[in-house]
């Protein structure tokens, strides 16, 4: 492995470290409705557990509710069971075939709840990037010890590292900000 390859492997564990994080902010409940709440929900489905968009359309009514259409008649009640009793909060009420799913106003104390979670959430995304850096640079040494590598190359290397590592740290922090400004508009 050359020092090339180094790079490009942490810039693309780092990539797909950030791709992670995005994907668990979406779960990350705001005021507004989005369809993505409701990825994490599993549902019963001849013995075994799929996920909600498995067995029925995800849409949004409006800002606020979210609307959830079975693809079979019987599994309208085991849906409205599995939201119910998700770790989420919600209360779907059915009308006929379409399940509605309102979400609750969230009060000022839940708010800062929810952004110590993306806090946390951005927090453990930065430490999975720092220990990817950690990792190059000790590849990196590694080539050094084994003379395949110079050490001036060594310095490039963890500088170049370094910078990669800053720029994805920038963008977590850029978006757990915006996750927090979401939140706490009312």
């Amino acid at each position: 492995m050359t020092i090339a390859d180094i790079k490009n492997t942490t810039q693309s564990k780092m990539d797909q470290s950030i791709a992670a994080f995005k994907n668990n902010l979406t779960k990350i409940r705001t005021g507004r409705a989005n369809p993505a709440l409701l990825d994490s929900v599993m549902v019963e489905y001849y013995g075994s557990h799929v996920p909600l968009s498995q067995v029925a359309n995800v849409a949004l009514i409006d800002s606020r509710t979210i609307s959830v259409q079975p693809w079979e008649k019987g599994m309208g009640a085991k849906i409205e069971k599995a939201i119910r009793e998700s770790d989420l909060g919600l209360n779907p009420s059915s009308m006929g075939d379409l399940i509605r799913v309102p979400m609750p106003a969230m009060s000022e104390e839940r708010r800062k709840e929810m952004t110590k979670l993306v806090r946390n959430e951005g927090e453990s995304a930065k430490i999975a990037v720092r220990n990817l850096r950690r990792d190059a640079n000790e590849s990196v040494k590694k080539l050094v010890k084994d003379k395949l590598a110079s050490e001036d190359d060594q310095k490039r290397a963890e500088a170049d590292v370094q910078k990669v590592t800053d720029k994805h740290i920038a963008e977590i922090d850029q978006l757990v900000s915006g996750k927090e400004q979401e939140i706490m508009a009312v």
